[in-house]
């Protein structure tokens, strides 16, 4: 029977995909309706157990040193994923992760926070006055807690500061305590010149390194298109490296062939097209 053009068309677009890459390392099943995307992984058996999260009733949960946090999005192109800040705890200006002060990320792990997130401490202590950080009666976060979008515990709490995060002090910790300040929340990409209604929801962004080539104990854990071999930079770990013609793509977890051009030659005329494989950006949608 013969295929409609369409329907052609389509199959000669999987096969074209199918022909740039093979898999090398396998990823994790769908967290309930959630995709979990490489390198994640959720299981001992799948993803890079470097970059381990969890997958609990259909819901993806991101480790700290002391706590647990709901991911609400995750960009593999970026390397970006944002976790959801704590809460407040009822009828106060204490988040409920207080009691471990605040965000601690293992430093041992490919994770850090971003300079994307504008922080906004609250109910501070006259100390933090002394901070390089922005505690002035304009600070963006008098805005925020003023508004109708704000934490109205907070209100009672006169003293508060605005910074972005990323640096040093920062890069794995976003710390409360008695000393200096009780609760905080966290904006990605925030547009301050918005009006706070139209602010998104609050978010915690957190990169990650690439990835490098799956480990493996014997060629056995390896696909035909890759080899077990020792690691160059550690001792007595092995990877499964990508064979000729190929090589290893971080972000999809995949051993892909050398870029080629649709036209014969080289890539170097305006009318050829490398190809490559394309990306997604995971939404945690609620309910």
């Amino acid at each position: 029977m013969k295929l409609p053009p369409h329907r052609l068309l389509l199959a000669a677009i999987l096969l074209l995909r199918c022909a740039m890459c093979t898999f090398s390392a396998k990823n994790c099943p769908n967290c309930g309706t959630t995709p979990v995307p490489y390198p994640f992984s959720t299981a001992p058996a799948c993803g890079d157990p470097q970059y381990k999260i969890r997958c609990n009733s259909g819901t993806l949960l991101f480790d700290t040193l002391n706590s647990s946090y709901p991911v609400m999005s995750i960009n593999p192109s970026i390397q970006r994923l944002v976790i959801q800040p704590a809460s407040l705890l009822p009828n106060t200006c204490v988040t409920s992760d207080y009691i471990y002060e605040g965000i601690s990320l293992n430093e041992s792990l490919p994770f850090n926070i971003t300079s994307d997130n504008t922080i906004m401490f609250l109910n501070c202590t006259e100390s933090l006055l002394r901070s390089p950080l922005n505690c002035t009666s304009t600070s963006l976060c008098h805005v925020y807690v003023n508004s109708t979008k704000g934490e109205a515990p907070c209100q009672a709490a006169p003293i508060c500061c605005t910074f972005r995060a990323g640096g040093s002090s920062t890069a794995h910790r976003i710390m409360v305590r008695d000393t200096g300040c009780r609760a905080y929340t966290s904006f990605v990409d925030l547009d301050s010149v918005l009006p706070v209604d139209k602010w998104s929801n609050p978010g915690l962004a957190i990169e990650w390194v690439l990835p490098q080539e799956p480990v493996c104990g014997s060629q056995a854990d390896c696909d035909g298109n890759s080899t077990c071999g020792p690691a160059a930079n550690l001792s007595g770990v092995r990877r499964c490296y990508c064979t000729g013609g190929l090589h290893w793509d971080p972000i999809q977890g995949i051993c892909a062939h050398d870029a080629t051009c649709q036209n014969d030659g080289s890539c170097g005329g305006s009318t050829k097209t490398a190809l490559i494989a394309g990306t997604s950006l995971v939404i945690i949608q609620d309910g």
